[in-house]
């Protein structure tokens, strides 16, 4: 067994694990789900008559070359004319436009004002975001206690990276007073939806028990997972962890790992 694995040691890797968790989220760039998607000629000409759906549509089209060549400003032009009839998607899709720079010069404070837009409608993605902004000071000043606000309402719909935001905020005691329960809580909602990172997370909080008894068990079965995900130093820290654990721990957990299934919320 090696000596030198303590808390210490564990805090370190941890940290930069850290360097990963608070993330820019910007898988939300997609069509409406429940809308088909009809020819290119058909899409514009609706748009063209003010039809919201075809308009999100149709900067979908341009911002992915979906019959038509990828063109950012295009996209952002048609997102803009949505959202400004109120289409929550493409508030939040032109936020996102923003925060890039993609089809328009980069400006945060214009991201902010299209995400919360979204966020105030219920977006789960766009109340993540504003957040995120909330927690870097980008765009508005940094306050910590309105990126927690915003992450649990964004985390409490089920978005796996807003609970992994939120239990960070926990556990650093960063806008919120400092819980480790509460961290593991909501690290554990999003790992057991597959996110790599909150795996990690919690893989951590078992190993050093904080807010969960510890238990090796259980911190190399998330650290597994992770890794298995390629989730950067996840592999290097369950290799330091199994030094402390028997044959038949490990054993168990990665039995655990090659069964394990994500839950949706």
């Amino acid at each position: 067994m090696n000596d030198t694995f303590n808390g210490d040691s564990m805090r370190a890797i941890a940290f930069v694990l850290a360097l990963s968790l608070v993330v820019w989220n910007t898988s939300a760039l997609a069509a409406n789900e429940d809308t088909r998607v009809p020819s290119f000629e058909e899409t514009k000409h609706l748009a063209e008559q003010g039809n919201v759906d075809a308009q999100f549509n149709l900067g979908w089209m341009y911002r992915i070359g979906q019959g038509v060549p990828k063109n950012d400003a295009e996209a952002v032009a048609w997102f803009r004319r949505a959202a400004e009839q109120g289409d929550a998607s493409a508030q939040y899709n032109l936020g996102v436009m923003y925060r890039n720079g993609e089809g328009v010069p980069k400006n945060d404070a214009e991201a902010v004002a299209w995400f919360r837009r979204a966020a105030e409608q219920g977006d789960a993605d766009a109340q993540n975001n504003l957040g995120v902004m909330y927690a870097l000071g980008e765009g508005v000043p940094k306050n910590d206690a309105e990126a927690v606000a915003w992450y649990r309402r964004a985390a409490e719909q089920g978005l796996a990276e807003a609970q992994h935001s939120l239990g960070w905020m926990y556990a650093g005691g960063e806008g919120v007073p400092k819980n480790d329960a509460e961290a593991v809580a909501w690290y554990r909602r999003a790992a057991e939806q597959g996110l790599a990172k909150a795996q990690a997370a919690l893989g951590v909080m078992y190993a050093l028990g904080e807010g969960v008894p510890k238990n090796d068990v259980d911190a190399y079965f998330w650290f597994n997972l992770a890794a298995a995900q390629g989730q950067e130093n996840a592999g290097k820290v369950r290799d330091i962890h199994e030094e402390r654990m028997t044959r038949e721990q490990i054993a168990e957990a990665q039995r655990r790992s090659a069964t394990w299934k994500p839950k949706t919320e």
